[in-house]
């Protein structure tokens, strides 16, 4: 996230650091200007800006391995860009909190592990005082809750990655269940209009992720997450869903896969995040940034919703010890700039529109 001449990187890991906060005054010369620590068995690798708050998450780390130390939502003051004062802190009781979104107002949106839940869970966050926030809501799957009479196959992955709010829809990534659209109601709470699933046809677990509205086209580009290394496991990709009927939503196109020998490379290679078009960032409704890990960064464009095209790519070479290069996250920003991470040890990669 950006905030002015400073941006905010969250780390993957369990090795103490949560978030750099990193000056870009000069971009070619980013500066190191301080890391906020995490407790042991946990990190803070999602971040998300706006009313002068920063939000992180804490979650378990390594994922499904012993206890974290702290578990929950963390609440930023952020007057003063270069030094974050935390407000306020959500405990989740479980594992933790994955991802948010926030764009501003009363709300805030994350998903979330929940003892109790089966996987991770929608959960929406009341900011109306961020020094003491509160957990207004919860949306799962039927069969996610331990009381549900519905349940879900022993081999199934059913679990929410994040959604993205606009106005009063949300649309986000549930794994094995696909896309999903929601109504959000005035309280803050979700309410599901449609889903659409290819995981039969995947022949395994696609980990849909993302789900970005191209502007009011009624269309959504939705990433699947390659975690598998190596090309392992059920093909991901990036999907074009028409939304025209939001209780129906239907696969109209698939992006194209990268070329090259990148199966062979190491590591993952697939999709993963979008450039989300947040409020005050790079906006379109027809060009798409998406992090590829070992495939680096791809744009593409969809003004043809029937033929997404690749336009433009960015594969760096890994650092040092690193088998691949694994982009992870990226923010292009209304000025040019882009930002992407890598997920391991390649850190931030500054990289300018052309």
């Amino acid at each position: 996230m950006r905030n002015a001449d400073v941006v905010y990187v969250g780390h993957m890991g369990d090795f103490g650091v949560g978030t750099s906060v990193v000056e870009i005054t000069d971009p070619s010369k980013p500066q190191l200007l301080r890391q906020i620590p995490v407790p042991k068995g946990t990190h803070s690798h999602k971040v998300q800006l706006a009313d002068g708050l920063l939000l992180a998450n804490h979650e378990q780390y390594p994922y499904r391995v012993g206890v974290p130390e702290s578990a929950g939502l963390v609440v930023y003051d952020v007057a003063t860009p270069a030094d974050p004062r935390r407000i306020g802190f959500l405990p989740i009781d479980g594992l933790g909190v994955h991802r948010i979104w926030f764009d501003g107002g009363r709300y805030a949106y994350a998903s979330a592990r929940e003892t109790g839940y089966r996987n991770r869970i929608l959960i929406v966050v009341d900011l109306a005082d961020p020094a003491r926030p509160r957990l207004a809501s919860r949306w799962w799957w039927p069969g996610q809750h331990d009381g549900d009479r519905e349940r879900l196959d022993d081999d199934s992955d059913v679990g929410a990655h994040h959604v993205i709010v606009r106005g009063d829809r949300a649309y986000g990534g549930y794994f094995d269940a696909g896309v999903v659209v929601y109504s959000v109601r005035s309280d803050g709470a979700l309410e599901l209009i449609g889903s659409l699933s290819w995981a039969e046809r995947s022949g395994g677990h696609p980990h849909t992720h993302t789900a970005l509205p191209l502007g009011d086209r009624k269309l959504l580009a939705v990433t699947d997450e390659a975690i598998e290394p190596e090309c392992e496991g059920a093909r991901k990709g990036i999907h074009l869903v028409d939304i025209a009927d939001e209780r129906r939503p239907r696969e109209i196109a698939q992006f194209p896969v990268p070329a090259g020998d990148y199966c062979s490379r190491g590591l993952r290679f697939g999709p993963h995040n979008l450039h989300e078009n947040r409020p005050g960032t790079f906006q379109s409704d027809r060009i798409v940034f998406a992090t590829y890990f070992n495939a680096g960064l791809r744009v593409y464009d969809t003004t043809d919703p029937l033929q997404p095209q690749e336009i433009a790519s960015y594969v760096p070479e890994p650092p040092a010890g690193q088998r691949a290069i694994q982009l992870n996250d990226v923010l292009a920003s209304a000025d040019g700039l882009i930002f992407v991470t890598d997920r391991l040890r390649g850190g931030l990669y500054i990289l300018r529109r052309v």
